[in-house]
């Protein structure tokens, strides 16, 4: 597939680019090695942290221009737009502020003497999608970068603009060439990379198909990987939640970023008969509001899809639904209009038979449920192959927890649909991947973390506590 700019408000192709050649992809290996093995990994700490908060200062100050990429090559509202830049600039000062703390040496009080030291691995591939272009790639490069890793980025083929201007934020901000690196890769260059003894880590964020081919390659290769994948996030109103503030939290977690959210909020279960008739009917109503436009006018509030291809495959899941037994009780149908619009669509009657019981809707289409009690709503909601995030609403917080704990999934917001920052742990479980990026967790993804075990000069081999016993060890 090849490297270009639709714009989805449009459909109109804007510009294509070219793939990486051969010749320039091992060029561009080599020099990300020879920057790892001879400067990035041995600059002060404050070094790296001096153009990690650059290109984060960088960043805020080209807001206006890193929004445009976005709303031309993703269809993203403009106040969306900038939130994304304006969170991608905090999760790179997050891990420029954070990182020399993280990197301190850790006594192991056990064993007087044992220290655990944080040292970088080297090359890393990060394999980045569409729906956040700035973000997914911020997560993974303000901690590497700052833990003395150098990055090979390859993004997704409909977002090169986005792509090359990231990679200009590192130049501009001093890091030195190969430190961080744009790849226009195919995904048979991606898979030869993968397999060389110079790439040290794979980190993806995609589909479960993506997810397995790229995880399945890296572990024959024995190369540590972070697989962030798909989810369906089930969104929980028990019966005591408060229904305006809800409903909101509700539209919100269905509809930010047009739906095209692995976090985003994919199933409503209301506990009770009418609770569930009322908050269907708010729910609607507030869809109902939303307004299709041009995604550079602050008074749209409804997008476009991504791509066709997004926009299609939405439109084939809804016809599954229904010849499966499923209904819509609004939208269902594209916009009448150029681009990828869809209408704000909810589907019921969607039973266990149904094949959208168990797919992930990625986009502004949600399946509502009506459940008896706390029970079925657990039940229901970790009824699906997916495990990343989860939301209970509630006026009883410790009620809330209680459910919380009950919910299979990486991470259970209560009284907030599923979101993200620079200090929380961001990651799931099932066919949601494995590994966790953001806080310290995603600083210590693809680290050594080394022992050096210290005894006094003169000490015997195994040290002054095994003579002391008289040689007994478990061991």
């Amino acid at each position: 597939m090849a490297y270009q700019t639709i714009n989805p408000a449009t459909g109109k192709l804007i510009k294509t680019y070219a793939n990486i050649s051969d010749q320039d992809l091992e060029a561009a290996v080599a020099n990300a090695h020879k920057a790892f093995r001879n400067d990035w990994q041995y600059r002060r700490v404050a070094e790296r942290a001096r153009i990690i908060s650059t290109a984060a200062t960088i960043l805020r100050k080209k807001s206006e221009e890193y929004s445009h990429y976005l709303t031309l090559e993703v269809g993203k509202l403009i106040a969306e737009a900038r939130a994304e830049v304006s969170l991608s600039a905090d999760i790179l000062d997050y891990y420029a502020k954070k990182a020399e703390n993280y990197l301190k040496p850790r006594m192991l009080s056990e064993s007087p003497g044992a220290e655990l030291h944080i040292e970088p691995i080297g090359v890393l591939i990060g394999i980045e999608p569409w729906n956040f272009p700035y973000y997914q790639i911020a997560r993974v490069a303000g901690p590497q970068l700052m833990v003395g890793n150098v990055l090979l980025l390859k993004h997704a083929e409909s977002v090169p603009q986005s792509a090359l201007a990231f990679a200009r934020l590192f130049e501009e901000a001093g890091a030195p060439p190969g430190v961080y690196t744009n790849i226009f890769a195919s995904i048979e260059q991606i898979g030869r990379l993968i397999e060389d003894s110079r790439i040290r880590g794979v980190t993806l964020t995609g589909s479960e198909r993506a997810g397995a081919a790229v995880a399945g390659r890296a572990g024959r290769s024995l190369k540590k990987s972070v697989m962030e994948l798909g989810g369906s996030d089930p969104l929980i109103v028990l019966e005591d939640a408060p229904m305006e503030s809800t409903l909101d939290n509700a539209l919100f977690g269905r509809m930010f970023n047009m739906g095209q959210c692995c976090v985003g909020s994919k199933r409503l279960i209301v506990i009770g008969k009418e609770r569930g008739e009322a908050f269907l009917d708010g729910f609607v109503q507030r869809l109902a509001l939303l307004k299709p436009g041009n995604p550079n006018d602050p008074a749209t509030t409804l997008g476009p899809l991504a791509s066709k291809k997004a926009l299609n495959l939405l439109l084939d899941q809804i016809k599954l639904a229904r010849k499966e037994g499923g209904k819509v009780v609004y939208g269902g149908a594209r916009l009448d209009r150029p681009g990828f619009y869809l209408q704000p669509t909810v589907l019921v009657g969607i039973s266990e038979e149904n094949p959208i019981y168990a797919q992930e809707l990625f986009g502004p289409v949600a399946s509502f449920h009506v459940v008896e009690n706390e029970d079925e709503a657990v039940c229901l909601a970790n009824a699906t192959p997916f495990g990343l995030g989860a939301s209970v609403f509630t006026a009883d917080i410790e009620r809330g927890r209680k459910v919380a704990a009950k919910i299979d999934s990486g991470m259970v917001f209560i009284n907030q649909p599923v979101w993200t920052a620079p200090q929380l742990p961001f990651g799931g479980i099932k066919n949601s991947g494995f590994g966790r990026e953001l806080s310290e967790l995603g600083f210590g993804a693809f680290v050594n973390e080394k022992l050096i075990n210290v005894a006094s000069s003169g000490s015997p081999p195994w040290g002054a506590s095994f003579a002391e016993t008289g040689g007994s060890s478990s061991a």
